[in-house]
């Protein structure tokens, strides 16, 4: 199958949704593509536990009226074949060539997982893992939970847990009281997420909220039956049923990397207009840096009116602004400590896919002579997963991506083929 539009928004989550609605509304053809069986993306994933936000609700129903927008959702994006042309996987439609004038790429972030001993124990997932598999209907009623790492996520993770009947033990955050406060005072300068903050933590009732601490283990045998916690100078054993981590947020910029767009500091680089390095390619939202919700709405937005050839309003200059100002606050608050940025010991587990051990690994100078030598990073997660953490110890860059961007069908393949001559 065979398809052309003007403008391809990679992803649906708030950037990729607001660029294609802004986009749509010049009149061009938009096509939105997303791996998820549902629009929305990491922050407003749909799913059987999960309450649809009134701004997504609004969003789709527009898009979906639009006779401009076509969504191709449960499919991936397994190569760009040139600057205007990429091969993709569809669950409905198999292997497709999609043609394009212009590219949106909104692909968000993931979460930076540290490992530590035990967390490899069935129990132990990242903190917006736990979301997604509350949201798409796993129970954790009565469950104790305990929520470690860093960042605005473990309080996104806290409030989930707590809205699907688990009992938060304690959130562990690795920055300290002299970081965090400034940064909870600071929210009065966007009342929206004073008010978001309250919301969701319901001032900790009931739950402990220590700053200045690390999870260093995971304890149990068959799974997770305690957590051990570094605090204060001191070791604090928590029982419990289940452990989520995750030190914060980086930038997936793999299809950014394969279209040939520079990055800076880690993530995909772009101008006031959103525009990348690379001609008639622009970016917005968690791939051009962290920022949350409002940042990646507003930054869609200009980036789909850029894209489309429409003007952007100062209003959203302004907005964007304001937001990344809050990013910048928040980057600062939560940035990762000597604690938090420790070696796990030489046995712990650091490639879940490969097997591979931490020791192993450390024993090497760089990202490519690991991987030749552990085959660390070559297993199915491609390294998203190690690769973070390995740039958070050694300050390894990934190796740049090779298609296919992520796995793909022969058969599916070949479907793309037999309708496209594009070169492979």
């Amino acid at each position: 199958m065979k398809a052309n539009f003007d403008i391809v928004v990679a992803g649906a989550g708030p950037a990729g949704l607001a660029a294609a609605h802004a986009a749509a509304s010049g009149g061009l053809s938009v096509a939105v593509i997303d791996d998820n069986p549902r629009a929305g993306g990491q922050i407003w994933r749909q799913g059987p536990h999960a309450k649809k936000p009134a701004a997504l609700s609004r969003m789709l129903g527009d898009l979906i009226r639009n006779p401009n927008v076509t969504s191709y959702q449960a499919t991936r994006i397994s190569l760009l074949a040139d600057a205007r042309e990429m091969i993709v996987d569809c669950a409905e439609h198999g292997g497709m060539s999609i043609s394009f004038a212009r590219l949106v790429i909104a692909t968000g972030a993931r979460e930076r997982l540290l490992p530590f001993d035990g967390w490899t124990l069935p129990g132990v997932t990242g903190a917006g893992g736990l979301q997604a598999l509350i949201k798409g209907g796993m129970p954790v009623r009565g469950e104790r939970v305990v929520l470690a790492g860093s960042g605005p996520l473990l309080i996104a993770a806290l409030a989930t847990a707590r809205a699907a009947g688990a009992r938060v033990l304690a959130v562990v955050e690795q920055a300290p009281w002299r970081a965090v406060l400034p940064f909870g005072l600071s929210l009065a300068a966007t009342p929206s997420k004073l008010g978001q903050a309250l919301r969701l933590t319901r001032g900790f009732t009931d739950t402990r909220y220590w700053t200045g601490s690390v999870l260093t283990r995971a304890l149990g045998n068959e799974r997770v039956e305690g957590a051990i916690i570094r605090r204060g100078g001191r070791d604090i054993t928590l029982a419990c049923d289940r452990i989520a981590g995750g030190y914060g947020l980086v930038p997936n910029v793999a299809l950014a990397q394969m279209a040939g767009c520079a990055l800076a500091s880690g993530a995909v680089a772009v101008d006031e207009g959103q525009r990348t390095s690379v001609q008639n390619v622009w970016a917005a939202g968690e791939c051009t840096g962290i920022g949350g919700t409002e940042l990646a709405r507003v930054e869609g937005r200009i980036a789909g009116l850029a894209a489309s050839g429409q003007a952007v309003s100062a209003s959203d200059v302004r907005e964007r602004e304001r937001w990344r100002r809050f990013a910048r606050r928040a980057a600062h608050a939560f940035e990762l400590g000597a604690s938090a940025r420790a070696w796990p010991s030489a046995e712990t587990i650091v490639c879940r896919c490969e097997d591979v051990a931490f020791g192993d690994v450390a024993a090497h100078a760089s990202w490519r002579e690991a991987k030749l030598q552990t085959r660390c990073g070559m297993g199915p997660c491609q390294g998203r997963v190690c690769g973070a953490a390995l740039e958070t110890y050694f300050g390894w860059d990934a190796a740049l991506p090779r298609p296919p961007l992520v796995p793909m069908r022969i058969g599916a393949l070949l479907q793309a083929r037999e309708h496209d001559d594009a070169r492979l």
